[in-house]
């Protein structure tokens, strides 16, 4: 089956409601390619949480890595608008058609944070699935977390410390600010 960007639309937005108007575009489009500095485009959601959701818009339809989500763009979540995740993903777009992510792996993203942050790496989670004729494609969540939070999650698995922090209703916001699960 031929890739079909409407439909992709479609099945995201039965997941995440309408998306908002706002789309942050990239400078450099994503088909640019990374040595020339493209991007991936950040659309917003503003009816799924009590905060905003943030996905790319270019990687499906790419030759990703195999993944537990399929073909998938990057999802990212904030209480309020920020630019931080939506930068986040958008430079973290390419390294999706370099490396298999899926859910339970973690990134430290040390340099990509302030220090007056208590967020220093980042977890990932199949958000959600759908298909398009026999196609599976999907949503792979970054949710951020602290750097005792990364040790534990590769003592005890990523799996676990995404239980823990559903658990603590922190799944699937990202906080830059927030204090450690493990306190």
């Amino acid at each position: 089956m031929r890739f079909n960007s409407a439909q992709i639309q479609e099945n995201l937005e039965k997941i995440l409601g309408k998306a908002d108007n706002n789309v942050l575009h990239a400078t450099i489009p994503f088909h640019m390619g990374y040595d020339l500095g493209g991007r991936a485009d950040i659309y917003c959601y503003k009816n799924h949480i009590n905060g905003n959701v943030y996905v790319t818009g270019d990687l499906i339809g790419e030759k990703q890595k195999n993944s537990d989500a399929g073909n998938y763009e990057l999802m990212i979540c904030h209480r309020t608008d920020q630019e931080w995740g939506p930068n986040l993903i958008s430079n973290l777009s390419y390294y999706t058609l370099d490396a298999s992510l899926n859910s339970g792996d973690t990134m430290d993203i040390g340099t990509f944070t302030l220090p007056e942050n208590t967020i220093t790496a980042i977890i990932f989670d199949k958000y959600a699935v759908f298909r398009v004729g026999l196609k599976k494609y999907g949503l792979m969540l970054a949710i951020g977390i602290t750097e005792d939070e990364l040790a534990w999650a590769q003592k005890y698995g990523g799996a676990k410390l995404i239980e823990k922090l559903k658990e603590k209703d922190i799944y699937p916001i990202t906080d830059l600010k927030r204090k450690s699960i493990l306190e």
